[in-house]
């Protein structure tokens, strides 16, 4: 049976639970101003991270669980573009490293749950998520074994094709139109002022994914991005007295972080870009923790900071 009704949202949890197990995600890395997470995460009775490698919030855990990497697991993947894939298992797993379905098993055993998870392959679990997704109804385990680039939903029956792509004769709308949506301007929960004078955005790096836990420790990328910067258009850069490559020190009303300058006409004057990936230079110390009232995405795009040059 699945809920009917929307549960607390990811940030909600790391404040108001008092145990939490964070499977594959860093909130010291991707949740909006991480000092108030730091203090909420140091008054959790029993914090598990499990992950394949240690990320930050793994710093801060009681448990930290080994899992295994995607090339030493079998599993299935739905990608971006709605294509369902098996993918197989390339190398064993490192010491005590597993894939991350065995050890929810194995803990869900210990707590005499054994009836629920007693699942033995990926195959298994993939067949229970088929039951509860209709659009997954056609793709079988077995099917998606033979059908080499995977298999795209909806697909409702074991003899159907796949959709690669959807719309191509009409829109799943009464009257099988697409409907535009009017898109109002609400503006940000904290504009730049006199004391903060710059806004900031943040966001990816070409070189690096998400948190970085990944990329970083990989050679040929990190060589390319080794630490944290700032974007600096480069009027801002000569009114502030700041030369490319100077350290330079932001702070926000959460508190403050040091990065390398990068002078570019890039970014627009008054506003300040930050990549997301590195911890020596925390971009989520300085976001605002305003969430979307809809969706409760959190304001990482915006907020009001000020630059100082460390000479």
């Amino acid at each position: 049976n699945l809920p009917t009704k929307p549960g607390i949202t990811y940030i909600d949890m790391l404040y108001k639970c008092s145990y939490l197990y964070v499977v594959g995600g860093d909130p010291m890395m991707a949740v909006p101003d991480v000092n108030n997470v730091r203090q909420a995460l140091e008054k959790t009775e029993f914090l598990v991270v499990q992950d394949i490698f240690l990320t930050e919030i793994g710093k801060l855990a009681d448990v930290v669980l080994p899992a295994a990497t995607w090339v030493e697991r079998e599993a299935t993947h739905t990608w971006i573009d709605r294509r369902v894939q098996k993918v197989n298992k390339v190398v064993d797993p490192p010491g005590e490293a597993n894939p991350d379905w065995q050890i929810i098993c194995r803990l869900a055993e210990r707590m005499g749950y054994k009836d629920k998870f007693n699942f033995t392959s990926s195959g298994e679990i993939f067949e229970e998520i088929r039951s509860c997704v209709p659009q997954y109804k056609g793709i079988t385990y077995e099917r998606l074994e033979k059908t080499v680039g995977g298999i795209h939903w909806p697909c409702p029956s074991e003899d159907h094709a796949g959709t690669p792509t959807m719309f191509l004769q009409k829109f799943n709308t009464p009257d099988g139109l697409g409907h535009f949506q009017v898109v109002e301007f609400k503006p940000p929960a904290e504009l730049p002022d006199k004391e903060y004078p710059y806004v900031l955005t943040t966001g990816r790096s070409i070189f690096h994914y998400h948190t970085g836990s990944m990329t970083r420790r990989t050679p040929k990328l990190s060589d390319e991005v080794q630490y944290g910067f700032v974007q600096i258009n480069p009027d801002d850069a000569t009114k502030a007295g700041v030369k490319d490559r100077d350290m330079v020190t932001l702070e926000s009303r959460r508190g403050s972080i040091q990065a390398t300058a990068r002078v570019t006409d890039e970014v627009p004057p008054g506003l300040l870009f930050v990549p997301i990936h590195f911890p020596d230079s925390r971009a989520n110390v300085l976001t605002i923790s305003a969430l979307d009232p809809s969706a409760k995405c959190a304001e990482t795009k915006v907020c009001a900071i000020k630059m100082e040059v460390k000479r």
